[in-house]
């Protein structure tokens, strides 16, 4: 070997990542303004990927373990984006991203505020929290490193697995309403919850961030006493044939407990509560509906209500001046009844306008005693 072919050989960079460490998940390969010289080693050991990235981080070659020299034969996305003519000898600049394939295991995670989740079997919205464990790998690293920030040298397990907490208790609550598992099988078939939500978790992680989920485990989920005692008081009306008429109630009751603690939307209440009343009195009267026959005609009374750009109803004087005095159907609502040519404010209806007309104004504050 000549002189030449020494100083040749000293110019050649090795770039290689020897991990000393337990939960590093990504290493940047750190070189002085990120130069690699043309026909640079490229060691990729058993359990890793590099990944190369180009200048304004567009993720570029992907490199399985075994030694690989950079050249523009083995680096066709890099070529393609920097336009190398064949005969391409100079230092580039690229950054190098080593990837730990392994699986990492034990992650912990769990819901910190209640989740909402809609029974199916009733339709009414509880609460619940829940604990378990998971596993993850890396199943497209390019897709990670676009849709991560690739501006950290490392990434330890901590860095992500925040992040990744938070995504799994997002995909935990949207997979758990899609899962249609009644509430009173959630805490006593852990394992059958894991298996349902686990590929279906799984599915949307692998899509979204280029991670795999080996395991998935549902260790922990509990309902609150009061969602219990709901729960419970269906089953029961439900043993006795009764169920509609009082889920319906129970979500009478449920706004009217949320009006006191002055949440809701008054609107979403008031059409809620009208549906709702109407339903239960559809479950009252069972013979107005017969199966197979068609509805008897409407009485001349009863009136529809427009609540929300929604209709509701029918309902008859004596249930809009209920309405009313709750401060639920107002003058201003717009009604409509068989025989009438448009929909109409209420106070233009001289029977409905009566209904305001007899409201009594608001009590007037004590007069203080001299």
């Amino acid at each position: 070997m000549g002189l030449f072919d020494k100083f040749k050989g000293e110019f050649i960079d090795v770039v290689e990542w020897l991990d000393n460490t337990q939960d590093t998940m990504v290493y940047r390969f750190e070189r002085y303004n990120n130069e690699l010289k043309h026909g640079a080693q490229l060691t990729v050991r058993p359990g890793q990927v590099a990944v190369l990235v180009n200048e304004g981080n567009l993720v570029a070659d992907l490199f399985n373990p075994g030694r690989h020299e950079l050249t523009t034969s083995n680096m066709p996305i890099m070529t393609t984006l920097n336009s190398w003519k064949y005969g391409f000898n100079s230092p580039f600049k690229a950054e190098v991203y080593f990837f730990n394939m392994k699986e990492f295991v034990d992650m912990k995670w769990g819901v910190k505020e209640p989740v909402y989740y809609t029974d199916p079997r009733f339709g009414i919205d509880i609460e619940a929290r829940a604990f378990g464990t998971y596993s993850f790998k890396f199943k497209d690293p390019k897709m990670f490193l676009e849709r991560f920030s690739a501006t950290n040298g490392v990434y330890p397990t901590d860095y992500i697995t925040g992040q990744l907490r938070s995504i799994l208790v997002m995909e935990f609550t949207d997979k758990l309403n899609e899962s249609g598992i009644p509430a009173n099988k959630l805490a006593g078939n852990l394992k059958e919850l894991s298996d349902i939500l686990h590929p279906m978790i799984n599915a949307s992680i692998e899509a979204k961030y280029g991670l795999t989920l080996p395991t998935f485990l549902v260790e922990s989920i509990s309902l609150t006493e009061e969602d219990k005692r709901r729960l419970k008081m269906i089953s029961e009306k439900m043993a006795l044939g009764d169920s509609s008429t009082f889920v319906q109630q129970d979500l009478l009751d449920s706004m009217k407990i949320s009006a006191k603690q002055g949440g809701g939307n008054p609107g979403v209440d008031m059409l809620g509560m009208m549906m709702g009343m109407n339903m239960m009195n559809q479950n009252n009267n069972p013979q107005q509906m017969n199966k197979g026959s068609m509805p008897p005609p409407l009485p001349v009374a009863a009136y529809f209500v427009a609540v929300n750009g929604q209709q509701t109803g029918p309902f008859d004087v004596n249930q809009l001046s209920q309405f009313a005095a709750q401060g639920q159907f107002t003058a201003k609502s717009m009604v409509w009844k068989s025989g009438m040519p448009a929909w109409a404010l209420a106070e233009q209806i001289p029977e409905l306008s009566a209904i305001f007309n007899n409201t009594p104004p608001p009590i007037p504050p004590p007069i203080p005693q001299s």
